[in-house]
């Protein structure tokens, strides 16, 4: 298992690990461009999701269900890069205060959510998962009004993807991601 402050210390450096193969060996990545949501105006909710939002189709808990959601995760991925090593690794990060969860629940069931890790006003988003239509991208809003509220400066969701870009997920060169990341990482907010 990566120790805990190995991944904080690469984090903050802009590195993320990956299990690579299925025997759980570990890379660490460090992707040029870095995708990241803003946090500020940029940040768009797709018409057809503010409508579903207006009917609140699940309730969005913090920190409820660490482990089921990053087991979630996992077993959604075919040849997943969230190995064993790493989901001990992040769950002890939980224990420590450094990774979260968000989870959507509908009639009390876990349906959809997401992990990430924080270090000061950066979060790093990792994975996220959906059993029904939504789940994730509402906890991906929740995810965000709780990052503009206790005033963090950026998340990350290091590769850009058809799914992020309809939130207004940008790409950015390394070395402005890196002055960014420099900052927000001196900033003392609690998730």
């Amino acid at each position: 298992m990566v120790e805990p402050e190995t991944i904080l210390e690469a984090y903050r450096r802009g590195i993320f690990p990956m299990a690579v193969d299925k025997r759980g060996t570990i890379a660490w990545f460090s992707p040029d461009p870095r995708a990241i949501i803003p946090l500020d105006d940029r940040f768009h909710i797709p018409h057809g999701l503010r409508r579903a939002l207006k009917k609140k189709p699940f309730d969005v808990t913090f920190d409820q269900d660490f482990p089921a959601v990053i087991r979630e995760c996992a077993q959604r991925r075919d040849g997943t890069w969230i190995s064993p090593g790493i989901v001990r690794a992040y769950s002890t990060l939980h224990r420590l205060g450094h990774a979260h969860s968000v989870e959507a629940r509908r009639d009390g069931k876990l349906v959809g959510g997401l992990y990430g890790v924080h270090v000061g006003g950066a979060v790093f988003g990792e994975s996220v998962f959906h059993r029904a239509t939504d789940a994730s991208k509402v906890a991906l809003v929740a995810l965000v009004a709780r990052l503009r509220q206790r005033g963090f400066v950026v998340l990350d969701t290091q590769w850009q993807t058809p799914h992020l870009r309809q939130f207004g997920t940008v790409e950015i060169p390394r070395r402005e991601y890196f002055r960014i990341l420099e900052r927000a990482t001196t900033f003392p907010c609690q998730f």
